[in-house]
């Protein structure tokens, strides 16, 4: 479900002018759209259970092998990866209206598809009310429900399905307006997740609400929790001491912390999301509070780190996670990066210390590098980080 946001991005990268790139590929997205609506929304109440989503053994269960005669798990983060595919498709078929207003009725479908995803997910038992946290819950075929409670990036993905819509460009499409305005009216349980923000001029869509956002976020940006001093961690410190375990068919699961190397044996043991800093998720976190922080009517302030006593916009909050991953690949005052503490010759030798070394994820405590030591792949979005940063200084 990214491949809408990728899609996006290489528009913007690349002027924002070519609108041939932009229908051919929205027309293969929405064909992929359609698979994940088809085939992950187990009981057709727009709740996901995407299997094998890329967090590999965040969770306690392997999500992609649960024994249909077990139960199923609907999740937290395939529910918010298909809010946010189908806000970006929403954003997609927005630009393409200008040129074509065929696809104002495309846009709303994906407007429609977005507020039912929305309420699904803070509706429907995944989001707790007492944690202040989203969680998979699994369904057990004797007709048990059990939440996942994992203080993981898989409760902060929802964050991440948020847009706003500038007003006076959205204003334009009269067919847009006048459905959403009509849907709007029929389905009132859907407007707190499309909020009219006047001084902003601007309509801001979100699955998960500014106020419920500021309570997430107050457990967070803890280094208690998931903030290290490089990132937010996949998984919470607290599980260290505490950790998670379930039952199911006999057998018990449980996840802790493990800030480097998972022991987990899940996917032959090499799947580490119990504790490093992943790049592509915190990515995705920054860009969302900053779209929280431009389209909100008051500039709202949080704790940050959680106990200093010092509060920040959700803006500025964006730009010092930004600066504590990019801290990974700057020499500190001895001269070793963080991320080359395992091996301190690649900071300190004449051949190698301005050859810069991109790991496959970083360990949730020090930062030490770890996994495929050349993954440009997703880290190199680090380029992406220091560029934005510069672009709003």
């Amino acid at each position: 479900p990214t491949h809408a946001w990728a899609a996006l991005r290489v528009f913007e990268l690349d002027g924002g002018t070519d609108f041939e790139f932009l229908e051919r590929v929205f027309h293969k997205l929405l064909m992929n759209f359609t698979w994940w609506t088809n085939n992950k929304d187990h009981s057709d109440t727009n709740l996901f259970e995407g299997g094998f989503l890329g967090l590999d053994n965040i969770a306690p269960l392997n999500r992609s092998t649960l024994p249909p005669e077990v139960g199923y798990l609907e999740q937290a983060d395939a529910t918010a990866w298909m809010a946010m595919y189908a806000l970006d498709l929403l954003r997609m078929a927005l630009l393409l209206a200008d040129h074509d207003s065929a696809y104002e009725d495309v846009a709303t479908t994906f407007f429609e598809h977005f507020l039912a995803i929305a309420s699904a997910a803070n509706n429907s038992g995944l989001w707790d009310e007492t944690d202040a946290f989203y969680y998979d819950v699994l369904h057990l075929r004797s007709g048990v429900d059990v939440p996942m409670r994992v203080r993981s990036l898989v409760g902060l993905i929802p964050v991440t399905a948020s847009l706003a819509l500038e007003n006076s460009r959205v204003a334009r499409l009269e067919r847009f307006v006048a459905r959403g305005t009509w849907f709007l009216d029929k389905n009132p349980k859907y407007r707190r997740f499309s909020s009219t923000l006047v001084s902003s001029g601007a309509t801001l869509l979100a699955l998960v609400e500014p106020q419920r956002l500021a309570r997430i976020l107050s457990k967070v940006l803890d280094s208690r929790e998931m903030l290290s001093g490089f990132g937010i961690r996949s998984i919470s410190v607290w599980h260290r001491e505490h950790p998670f375990r379930v039952e199911v068919e006999n057998a018990q699961a449980t996840v802790d912390y493990e800030p480097g190397e998972s022991t987990s044996e899940m996917f032959g043991g090499n799947s580490n999301w119990r504790g490093p800093v992943w790049f592509p998720l915190n990515v995705l976190l920054i860009e969302a509070l900053h779209r929280y922080d431009g389209s909100l009517d008051e500039a709202q302030h949080l704790e940050y780190p959680a106990g200093s006593g010092v509060h920040h916009t959700f803006g500025q909050i964006a730009d010092d996670l930004s600066a504590r991953l990019i801290s990974l690949f700057i020499p500190g005052p001895g001269g070793a990066r963080a991320a080359d503490s395992s091996n301190s010759a690649l900071s300190a030798t004449t051949r190698w210390r301005d050859n810069v070394t991109f790991y496959e994820y970083y360990d949730g405590d020090t930062g030490e590098g770890l996994g495929a030591s050349h993954q440009t792949g997703w880290t190199a979005l680090v380029a992406h980080l220091i560029v934005t940063r510069a672009t709003r200084a």
